[in-house]
C-alpha cells in the first residue's frame, strides 16, 4: 500500500509530500492543474523511463520518493531478500533522482538500484490504468495470471511450469547426448581415469596443510634445534642465566615486602614471571625430546608433495581446489553414467514429460471451469458500465505444450451488439479500455494481487447513471483495509463517493506556475463537488446538490 509520495522540483511542483490511506481516493481539479503529475512522478519512482523535461525550470534535479507498507506483500518481501535490499521494517522506500541533463539514479531502501529493479518491484506494488498507457491487463501473461488467480489454481500453474522446465532440461540433454554419444563416452573414460588418479592420492586439504608444515620443519630441522638450544642456554645454563637472575630478584623483592607492603604487587609479579620461565624451559625441553629429524621421512614427504604438484600441473588445478574438483568430477561422471544406464536420459525424459502432461491437463481442466465463470462475471460488470450489449470471453486456444500449459489464453471483448469478440487491445478505445479494466478488476477482485490501483480518467465518455455506477464500483474495489484505489476524475458522481478527496490546483508565484495537491475536509469537498457540478459560477443550489451527493 502506498503510504507517502514526496516530490521535489518536478515539472510544476516545487515541493510536495502527500500521505495516502487505504480505500477509494479521488483526485480532482481544473484541467491543466497538474493531476497527472502525481501519476507521472509515481511512475518514475516505479522505474518508468524518463522522456526528459521533468526537472522544474531553473533547477538542477528532480527528486521523487515513494514509501510503501509491504507487511502483507510477501512477494515483495521475498524479492527484497533475494536481492539483498530488505530493510529492518515493513516500509519500502523507492527513490528516483533525475538530473536536468537527463541522467538519473535509483535507490531501494537507500541502496543504489537499477531501473529494472524498480520496475520489477513496481509490478507487485501498483497497477496504473490510463487511456494512453499499455498497462498490465493488455499483457497475455497478466491475463493468464488473472485467470489462474481467479480460479485458485496458481499453485498448479507454478507446478506445471516447474515440471516443464525439468522436462525441457532433460530433453535438451537427451538431444545433446544423442548427437555427441562418442564424445560423452570419451569424456566418461577420461573422468574415470582422473578420478582414480586423484583418489589414489588420498588427498585432503587438512593433510596438505599438515604436510607443508612438516616439510618446513624437517627442511630446517638443524637450524630449529640450534635456536632452541640457544634459548635453553640463555635461560638456564649460561653464566648469566636468566632463571638465576630472576630468582635473585625474587629474593630481594620478598625481603623488601617485609619492610613495605606496597611492594606486594611487584612480588606477586616476579613470582608469576619465575613460574612462567620454568614452564617455558620445560616446554622447550619437551619439544627437543619429541622432534624427529628422520631424513627418510623428509624424503617421503617431499615425494608426496611432488606427486600432488604433478597432478595439479597436469590438470591445471591448485591443491586447494582438489576436493571441490573431486566433487564436480564425480557429479559429472554420475550424470554421464546415468545416461548409459537402463534408466538413462531417455527414460528420465519420458517420465518428466509424463509428469508435465498430467499436471498440464489438470491445469487445462481448471482453467476451462474458471474461464466460464470469469467471463460471465466480467460481462455483467461491463453491462453496468455502459457496455449495454457488451460481452466478454476468456479464449482458450489449444497449442503445443509450453511452460505455461496446453492453451493460449487471451481476453476477448465485444463492446456492442452484433460485434464479434476481439482481443481487448483491438476492440476497445482508450476510454472503453479504462472502463473495461475496471470491469475486469471488479469481477476478479477477490484474487487481485496488486494492493494499489490507479485509474486515470476512467470516466471519459460517460455520464449520468453510468458515472454513478463507476463511482460505486470504484468504491467497492477499494472497500478493503489493505487495498487502495486512486482515481483521477472529472465527474462529481465519481468523486462524491470517494472516502478521501484530494484537490489539485495551480498558482502563479514569482513568474512561475506551481501545482499544489492537498487533502480536503468536508467543507472543501462541498465547494469542489459544486464546482464540478456548476462550473465557474457556484450557486447555493449547486452547493446543496453537492451536499446531497456527499450525504452531508
Amino acid at each position: 500500500m502506498l503510504l507517502n509520495l514526496s516530490i521535489l522540483d518536478f515539472v510544476i511542483v516545487d515541493k510536495m509530500s502527500l500521505d495516502f490511506k487505504s480505500g477509494f481516493s479521488a483526485l480532482t481539479g481544473e484541467t491543466g492543474a497538474g493531476k497527472s503529475i502525481l501519476i507521472d512522478a509515481l511512475s518514475l519512482a516505479l522505474g518508468q523511463r524518463n522522456e526528459g523535461g521533468v526537472v522544474r525550470l531553473q533547477q538542477e534535479k528532480a527528486d521523487i520518493s515513494a514509501i510503501f507498507d509491504i507487511k502483507d506483500n510477501q512477494e515483495v518481501i521475498d524479492w527484497l531478500k533475494e536481492n539483498e535490499l530488505e530493510s529492518d521494517s515493513y516500509e519500502l522506500i523507492l527513490r528516483r533522482v533525475i538530473h536536468a541533463d537527463g541522467k538519473s539514479r535509483a535507490f531501494i531502501n537507500g541502496k543504489v538500484a537499477t531501473l529494472q529493479q524498480l520496475k520489477e518491484l513496481g509490478e507487485s506494488l501498483v497497477d496504473i490504468y490510463s487511456q494512453n498507457s499499455h498497462h498490465s491487463l493488455l499483457k497475455l501473461s497478466a491475463q493468464r495470471q488473472i485467470l489462474d488467480d481467479f480460479g485458485g489454481h496458481s499453485d498448479l500453474a507454478l507446478k506445471t511450469y516447474n515440471l516443464h522446465q525439468t522436462w525441457h532440461k532433460l530433453y535438451q540433454q537427451k538431444i545433446e547426448y544423442e548427437k555427441n554419444a562418442q564424445i560423452y563416452s570419451d569424456e566418461l573414460a577420461e573422468l574415470r581415469d582422473k578420478l582414480r588418479e586423484l583418489k589414489q592420492l588420498s588427498f585432503t586439504l587438512s593433510d596438505w596443510e599438515a604436510l607443508q608444515q612438516d616439510h618446513a620443519m624437517l627442511s630446517h630441522g638443524n637450524e630449529l634445534i640450534e635456536d632452541i638450544n640457544f634459548c635453553i642456554e640463555v635461560l638456564e645454563k649460561d653464566e648469566t642465566a636468566i632463571s638465576d637472575r630472576l630468582h635473585l630478584i625474587q629474593q630481594k623483592i620478598s625481603h623488601s615486602v617485609t619492610i613495605d607492603e606496597k611492594l606486594k604487587e611487584s612480588s606477586e609479579l616476579i613470582d608469576s614471571i619465575n613460574i612462567q620461565t620454568e614452564e617455558l624451559l620445560r616446554s622447550l625441553n619437551r619439544y627437543l625430546q619429541k622432534v624427529d629429524l628422520d631424513p627418510e621421512r623428509l624424503k617421503d614427504i617431499e615425494a608426496r608433495i611432488q606427486a600432488i604438484h604433478n597432478f595439479g600441473r597436469k590438470h591445471r588445478i591448485k591443491p586447494e581446489e582438489f576436493e571441490s574438483t573431486l566433487i564436480s568430477w564425480q557429479a559429472r561422471m554420475d550424470e554421464l553414467e546415468s545416461f548409459q544406464s537402463d534408466e538413462g536420459i531417455e527414460a528420465k525424459e519420458k517420465l518428466a514429460l509424463q509428469a508435465f502432461n498430467e499436471s498440464a491437463h489438470l491445469l487445462s481442466k481448471a482453467r476451462k471451469a474458471a474461464s466460464a465463470t470469469l467471463s460471465q462475471n466480467i460481462t455483467q460488470a461491463m453491462q453496468k458500465l455502459s457496455f449495454s450489449h457488451g460481452r466478454f470471453e476468456v479464449n482458450l486456444t489449444p497449442q503445443d505444450p509450453t511452460a505455461h500449459g496446453l492453451e493460449h489464453i487471451e481476453f476477448m471483448v465485444a463492446s456492442h451488439l452484433g460485434a464479434e469478440p476481439r482481443p481487448i487491445h483491438k476492440a476497445a478505445s482508450g476510454g472503453e479500455l479504462s472502463r473495461l479494466s475496471l470491469a475486469i478488476r471488479v469481477a476478479s477482485i477477490s484474487k487481485a494481487n496488486v494492493p494499489c490501483m490507479i485509474f486515470d480518467e476512467v470516466d471519459v465518455g460517460i455520464g449520468g447513471s453510468v458515472a454513478e455506477i463507476v463511482g460505486k464500483l470504484l468504491k467497492e474495489l477499494g472497500n478493503h483495509d489493505k487495498r487502495q484505489v486512486l482515481v483521477i476524475t472529472h465527474l462529481p458522481q465519481v468523486a462524491s463517493l470517494a472516502i478521501h478527496h484530494y484537490k489539485v490546483s495551480k498558482t502563479q508565484e514569482n513568474n512561475q506556475t506551481l501545482s499544489h495537491i492537498y487533502l480536503m475536509d468536508d467543507k472543501m469537498r462541498v465547494d469542489e463537488i459544486a464546482r464540478m457540478l456548476g462550473g465557474i459560477s457556484i450557486t447555493d443550489t449547486t452547493r446543496e446538490h453537492a451536499k446531497e451527493m456527499l450525504q452531508i
